[in-house]
């Protein structure tokens, strides 16, 4: 079989399974799956992210969860600060907290791609292992930041006793959370299938294989380089924004290093530079992890092997297994 009709059949199968899911669910009375899923879409998206960075880039991140934490942190302050009916600043001018997911969702991305864009401008300056270290001292200079604010929570975290608002919707239903989460996942991937096909994506290519090269053609590696890099930082926030309402908890352990090296785990497992593959590996890993773990608290011990397996016998992770192709790129 052509593996660009494999590649859609397997796409349209997936799609039509999380559409469908969370409706069979309900009828099985297993509405805990619903959240399970959703978990899914939204680490999903971070996983996606990730993998234009690592993919189709070459820039291995160690700091990605940074992005997420601060997504957010963003919606938990403001959150905070609406219940506690007390302004988030005074001075120069007022901010108010608010519960409102449009303006505290878009807000998430934004601040998360500012921190991305100072990140990425020093950290794009150094190459190779500098680059990884340098993103792990950045995400755990946040993370200890995160940590020493006792006003939200410090090491505890911070609870949030509903979630966000949004016209028409209510978000504190499992199944309209769970369709918000599967349209903005939907949203994420046409947005960087289309961006990896640009010119841009051809040039961010172009920059892992032989960046000397681009700078020779007279374009500015540096810069398409951090502008992918805030690209991913902004959908890691939109991520972070997503958890921290499906669980109404937010705590610096969403930025800690670990949970990078989970989503590069995903990244891998599900195929690196496929875009899709990530949405695989990321149910793979999570699912994995929920079953697993109900039998034994050493589940990795069972993941480790699994793991070494699909790099072995499929460096292409499940998308290559199930399409039969390398790279996605358009």
């Amino acid at each position: 079989m052509n593996p660009l009709f494999r590649k859609y059949v397997c796409i349209a199968a997936v799609a039509l399974l999380l559409a469908i899911l969370p409706i069979a669910a309900s009828m099985l009375g297993q509405e805990y799956y619903i959240s399970l899923f959703s978990r899914i879409l939204i680490y999903a998206i971070a996983a996606v992210s990730l993998d234009l960075l690592l993919g189709f880039s070459g820039m291995i991140s160690l700091g990605h969860a940074a992005f997420v934490g601060i997504g957010s942190y963003v919606v938990g302050i403001f959150f905070y600060h609406s219940a506690e009916m007390e302004p988030l600043l005074t001075h120069p001018f007022t901010v108010e907290g608010s519960e409102n997911g449009l303006i505290v969702i878009p807000l998430a991305v934004l601040v998360s791609a500012i921190f991305a864009l100072v990140i990425g401008a020093l950290s794009l300056r150094t190459k190779g292992m500098h680059f990884i270290m340098i993103t792990l001292a950045f995400a755990q200079m946040i993370y200890y930041f995160f940590v020493s604010l006792e006003k939200y929570g410090g090491d505890d975290g911070l609870s949030m006793y509903a979630r966000s608002t949004l016209p028409g919707l209510d978000l504190g239903n499992d199944l309209q959370f769970y369709y918000l989460c599967l349209l903005l996942l939907s949203l994420f991937l046409l947005f960087t299938t289309r961006l990896v096909a640009s010119p841009f994506g051809i040039v961010i290519r172009g920059c892992s294989n032989n960046e000397r090269r681009i700078n020779a053609l007279g374009i500015n590696a540096y810069g398409y380089k951090l502008a992918c890099f805030v690209i991913a930082g902004a959908g890691a926030g939109l991520a972070g924004a997503l958890l921290a309402n499906q669980t109404e908890y937010v705590s610096p352990g969403l930025m800690h290093w670990t949970l990078s090296g989970e989503l590069m785990v995903m990244v891998l497992l599900g195929g690196l530079g496929t875009l899709f593959g990530p949405v695989l590996g990321t149910a793979a890993f999570l699912l994995l992890e929920e079953f697993l773990a109900m039998y034994t608290e050493h589940w990795m011990l069972y993941l480790g092997p699994f793991l070494i397996l699909v790099v072995i016998f499929a460096k292409r992770g499940l998308y290559g297994v199930l399409v039969g192709g390398g790279k996605d790129h358009g």
